[in-house]
């Protein structure tokens, strides 16, 4: 038993020792989690109290950053605000309800210090105490509508700007602006010194146009006054000229002739450039043939041409139309321009028109056309072309100071161009020549077919023979277009060589360098070749004196008008198609019954009105005269003329009037229309506009050209009239 109570209580005693290491064990793991967790809070402790510490100084930072931030707010508030109280406009601020928040002095001081105005006053109350002090001068608006259309005129977005004239005779004028948050900016601007010099520009600018409109009147006064003497000085030098003088006594006719047609450029420069300069100058469009236009410039150079050795070009492309809508004078006047100095600075070769052009995008009957004038002239140099359109501008070198001028036409020119709506411009060598061109767009009045201009079945090939490479380029780009097949030779021996039997037709030039063309002709028809031949020749007065050349299908005047050579050449083609056997004879007219043309001239001047007789001396006419338009109306109705010249300033009843007075006489008696052609020194009144709403037909500017009388005289001549005396005709044969 004791055995079993020790073993007993050993076994006791080594469970509770079991029991007691297990305890000591789980005390031990407890103890360890203990001191970690007990570690790790160390750690967070540290880690918060660094951020802390952190924290505390970036909290100081802030601190610091925001008091230096507000001091600066607080210097820069009150630099804004010194700089707005600096400045002499004023400037306010309202709240979303319309109450002044802030103003500075120049704005307060609108209204005369008082005492109402201040930080709270509402936008309707200061337009109270405007109108009821009398700050602002309203007119003869009524008070209550005006206040309502002021603060109507807020609620607008944006605000329209508003001067306001105040009680001391300033102007101000607001700009208001809405901000997003609803306040109101509101500038006050002093324009009293702008509206004061807008009123010294005003009354200046009405200065400067009375002193315009008697510059004009005294212009287009003058312009008649001096025109009227000048017309007898030209006119009776050309016809002394014409008459039998010495050698000595020709060239004083010639010098009083030149000079005066000198003075006549001078003026009409000076006239068109203040126009121009007036801005007066208005364009009157109408149809009008460009092409004839062209050649109408060229026909009138040709004698400056000629005498000089030049020969004058046109090129007109084939396929353009020839019609269209532009002012013809001005149109004309640019051309002769270009042209005129072309010829004028041009001593040996040729000037060369070119006009080209395209239909523009989107509508075929308006062209944008291309117009040059090339010349192989003295050229301008590289460091003058800038300086070639300015007013009263002429390139200064020893090469043209023999060319008088007025250095006014190039100016001109350009901006009669502009005044177009085109543009022109240069390109020159010096001693190579010079091309001017200019671009316009113009309306088309008629398109031609692409088949518009092909020849007949009797002419399929011809031959060109014509000194001049140019022209022949020119010819043969031209008859090639038409369907021709074509040869060309530059001397007449060449074109012999080449047996012109085997072409239909020879188009050659009279004053070729070997053989002129009556002399070439002769020759063919010598050697039996029975070819037609077109003579052209650049003397008009050679074309009247061999109109019927035996051995000749035509004589056409050069430079060629493209239509004119058309019309020709179908003639031939329907000839040779119908009878291709014997030679062409020459073209003849029956010859028509002889009546004497009527001629009714109204001039006062007693010495136009004998310079106008000597011009027209050469002709077969019956005319008479009248001293006044009341005299003009009365030798209309018992004249009864074919042609009407007709002054424009004549006394007791004018040009115009007297014109007005013919043509309700015709009306009322069922009268054809009698053309009647306007003689006039008004060149500033001179345009064709209020020419042709009086009723007049044409018009020419004095003074007068004896070769534009005799062919507006030739242009109407009735049938059955004939004009040249029979003397005349035998003298010309």
């Amino acid at each position: 038993a004791e055995r079993r109570a020790r073993m007993a209580a050993e076994s006791l005693l080594q469970q509770k020792q079991r029991e007691l290491s297990s305890a000591n064990r789980k005390l031990g793991e407890h103890a360890k989690l203990l001191s970690e967790e007990i570690i790790e809070k160390r750690q967070e402790v540290r880690i918060v109290r660094s951020q802390a510490e952190k924290l505390k100084g970036q909290n100081t930072k802030v601190r610091e950053d925001l008091d230096r931030a507000t001091k600066q707010a607080v210097v820069a508030e009150r630099r804004l605000w010194d700089a707005i109280e600096t400045i002499q406009d004023g400037f306010a601020v309202f709240n979303g309800k319309d109450q002044l928040v802030i103003a500075n002095r120049a704005y307060l001081a609108m209204f005369d210090g008082l005492d109402g105005v201040r930080p709270g006053v509402t936008f309707p109350d200061l337009l109270d105490l405007m109108v009821d002090e009398g700050l602002v001068d309203i007119g003869h608006q009524d008070p209550v509508k005006w206040k309502d259309f002021m603060v109507g005129r807020w609620d607008h977005d944006p605000i329209e700007p508003l001067t306001l004239k105040l009680w001391n005779d300033s102007y101000v004028k607001f700009l208001d602006r809405r901000a997003h948050d609803g306040d109101m900016v509101s500038l006050a601007l002093n324009i009293t010194d702008t509206i004061r010099h807008e009123r010294e520009l005003a009354e200046a600018r009405d200065r400067a146009e009375a002193a315009a409109r008697a510059k004009t009147a005294f212009l287009a006064n003058m312009s008649h006054e001096i025109r009227t003497p000048m017309n007898g000085v030209v006119g009776m030098s050309e016809l002394l000229i014409e008459s039998s003088l010495d050698e000595e006594q020709q060239l004083y006719a010639e010098t009083i002739r030149n000079s005066a047609e000198a003075l006549l450029v001078i003026i009409n420069d000076v006239l068109d450039y203040s126009k121009i300069e007036a801005e007066k100058l208005v364009l009157h469009p109408e149809a009008f043939d460009l092409e004839r236009a062209i050649n109408e410039v060229l026909v009138l150079l040709q004698p400056t041409a000629t005498d000089k050795g030049l020969e004058l070009l046109l090129d007109f492309d084939l396929f353009l139309p020839t019609r269209f809508v532009a002012d013809p004078g001005r149109m004309r006047q640019v051309l002769t321009n270009l042209i005129g100095n072309a010829v004028k600075f041009t001593t040996e070769g040729h000037v060369l028109v070119r006009v080209t052009g395209y239909p523009e995008e989107g509508n075929n009957s308006n062209y944008t056309l291309h117009i040059s004038v090339e010349d192989t002239g003295i050229g301008i140099a590289e460091d003058k072309i800038e300086a070639i359109f300015g007013e009263f501008n002429q390139v200064e070198d020893e090469r043209n100071r023999k060319y008088e001028g007025t250095g006014l036409g190039l100016a001109i020119t350009q901006q009669l161009v502009e005044l177009m709506g085109g543009e022109i411009w240069v390109d020159s060598e010096l001693g190579e020549g010079s091309c001017f061109g200019f671009q316009v767009s113009v309306e088309a009045e008629d398109v031609p077919a692409p088949d518009s201009m092909k020849i007949p079945e009797g002419l399929r090939s011809a031959m060109v023979v014509d000194d001049l490479p140019i022209n022949r380029t020119i010819l043969e780009k031209q008859l090639t277009a038409m369907g021709l097949t074509v040869t060309t030779h530059s001397n007449a021996d060449a074109a012999l060589a080449d047996n012109p039997e085997h072409v239909n037709m020879v188009l050659v030039d009279h004053s070729s360098m070997d053989l002129d063309g009556l002399t070439f002709t002769q020759k063919l028809r010598a050697r039996g070749c029975n070819t037609p031949v077109i003579l052209m020749t650049a003397n008009p007065s050679f074309v009247s004196q061999a109109e019927g050349a035996n051995n000749l299908f035509a004589i056409m005047q050069k430079p060629l008008l493209r239509r004119d050579l058309y019309e020709r050449l179908r003639e031939l083609g329907l000839w040779l198609a119908s009878a291709p056997a014997p030679a062409p004879q020459p073209i003849t007219t029956q010859e028509p019954e002889l009546q004497r043309m009527r001629l009714l001239a109204a001039e006062d001047n007693k010495t136009n009105q004998l310079v106008f007789r000597k011009m027209v001396k050469s002709l077969d006419l019956d005319l008479e005269f009248a001293n006044n338009g009341r005299e003009a109306v009365d030798a209309f109705k018992s004249f009864r003329p074919h042609l009407v010249f007709m002054d424009i300033s004549m006394p007791e009843m004018d040009g115009k009037e007297a014109t007005r007075t013919i043509r309700t006489f015709e009306a009322g008696l069922g009268m054809e229309r009698t053309p009647i052609c306007a003689l006039t020194a008004h060149a500033m009144d001179g345009d064709d506009q209020g020419i042709l709403a009086a009723g007049l037909d044409f018009y020419l500017t004095k003074p007068l050209k004896k070769a534009a009388i005799l062919d507006r005289i030739r242009q109407h001549v009735p049938e059955g009239v004939i004009i040249e005396p029979e003397d005349s005709a035998a003298a010309v044969a």
